[in-house]
């Protein structure tokens, strides 16, 4: 095993967040007068940019660069942000274990295994796809059957069509997003089953990628039955009840040569396990505090490996709040360890925040809290309150889960108060 060196702050994942969260960091260590920062990103695949690369549609950037944009135009211009400032990457490194000390070990062609020692770690390895194996399909495992985020890139990087008629078991933005893309592409998507009485993808994606393109969305259904050994013959869906059971007797079925699975998508967080990082069971990420850091001092998360987002644009600006306290954690140490701390919970209708624990004296001006409600709900109100006493009361027209929600806590809010909770609810009643 070959000891690479040491290095101030290495970032594992060079998609957006990594990507964000090495620029973040740069700019915070030459703020601060250090002229050549340390900073290190390995990225297994062979390219940066992540998920974007095979993300060809337009619609990202929108908050971020005020001007709408492809996914490999987005990783594009924080890859030349990256490459503008000589921030080191290597690339085709898989990293294999990383220790509570903050001490990394990877291995790739060219160095074979190596250990580097860090002063701080930005966990950015992103998310996977749920598989076929976790949902408990019954039939054979003929050919045909993908996950959506599969076929998308056998699409649009290697130029391969899966199938001519198409099941989507899953309206996820992904299944919403590859819909649309294998019906530009000729195929006929035939129906989209949704298992839950509620999509989960964009308001906008359900209108442009099913109702433009008059593809039906069955909402509480699901597949029960796909026929066909060698390849996909035809797919059986049904209603299920309150309970998500099939409903005996509303079976229909749909002659295909593929299924699509969008079933949800799975925070890549073998490597924060093996490290002993405190985690969110319902994120499935690391808990962490207003500083995206881990309960594991020197380690910060952020991205989808922290909890799924909607749009990149929020992933950016989260690695970017990570990389920065990254930078600074590197600097001075955990100054606020000691501090006080309100722990973030949730109520009525809210599944969780990011993040679960604040430190008023390592907040900036103001801290954006992200969360997601369990349900649909209209015509209701956010509230936020500081132990007792409401201090936010903000209405709704609708929340949903497919829809992240946010709220701003501005430091002076917290200025002279003893404040223990801060809970974030659904206030359910009108007016």
């Amino acid at each position: 095993m070959n000891n690479y060196s040491e290095r101030d702050l290495i970032i594992i994942g060079g998609g957006p967040a990594g990507l964000a969260a090495a620029i973040s960091a740069y700019d915070t260590f030459k703020a601060a007068g250090i002229e050549t920062p340390s900073i290190l990103v390995l990225e297994r695949d062979k390219v940066l940019g992540g998920i974007l690369n095979q993300c060809i549609h337009n619609g990202f950037g929108l908050h971020t660069f005020k001007e709408e944009l492809t996914g490999p135009e987005y990783a594009g211009r924080f890859i030349d942000r990256l490459k503008e400032r000589n921030i080191e990457y290597l690339l085709e490194t898989m990293v294999m274990d990383i220790t509570k000390d903050r001490e990394v070990t990877a291995m790739n062609r060219k160095q074979g295994m190596f250990t580097i020692k860090a002063k701080a770690i930005v966990l950015a390895m992103g998310c996977r796809e749920r598989s076929r194996g976790a949902l408990n399909i019954p039939g054979y495992r003929p050919a045909g059957i993908y996950s959506a985020g599969t076929a998308q890139r056998l699409v649009n990087i290697e130029g391969f069509m899966p199938g001519r008629e198409v099941v989507i078991l899953g309206s996820g933005d992904i299944g919403l997003i590859m819909a649309r893309r294998m019906t530009l592409e000729g195929a006929k998507v035939k129906v989209v089953a949704e298992l839950m009485p509620y999509s989960g993808g964009l308001k906008r994606n359900i209108v442009q990628c099913l109702n433009d393109f008059d593809i039906p969305l069955k909402l509480s259904h699901t597949v029960v039955d796909i026929k066909g050994k060698e390849r996909v013959e035809s797919v059986t869906i049904a209603q299920v009840d309150d309970k998500l059971k099939p409903i005996p007797g509303t079976e229909e079925e749909y002659t295909c040569d593929t299924l699509l699975l969008s079933c949800g998508l799975i925070p890549e967080n073998e490597l924060s396990n093996g490290a002993g990082i405190g985690m969110n069971p319902v994120t499935n990420g690391p808990k962490v505090n207003e500083s995206m850091e881990t309960d594991v001092p020197g380690i910060f998360a952020c991205g989808n490996v922290l909890h799924v987002h909607d749009l990149v644009d929020y992933v950016s600006e989260e690695a970017g709040n990570a990389g920065a306290h990254a930078a600074m954690y590197c600097l001075n140490g955990d100054k606020a360890a000691a501090g006080d701390i309100i722990n973030v919970t949730t109520a009525n209708g809210v599944r969780y925040t990011v993040p679960t624990v604040i430190r008023p004296d390592m907040m900036g001006d103001a801290l954006t809290i992200r969360f997601r409600v369990g349900n649909v709900y209209k015509n209701c109100y956010v509230d936020v309150f500081f132990d007792d006493e409401r201090i936010i009361h903000r209405k709704r027209p609708v929340v949903a889960p497919g829809e992240m929600e946010s709220v701003v806590i501005k430091k002076e809010m917290l200025e002279g108060k003893k404040i223990k909770e801060l809970n974030i609810r659904l206030d359910l009643n009108e007016g």
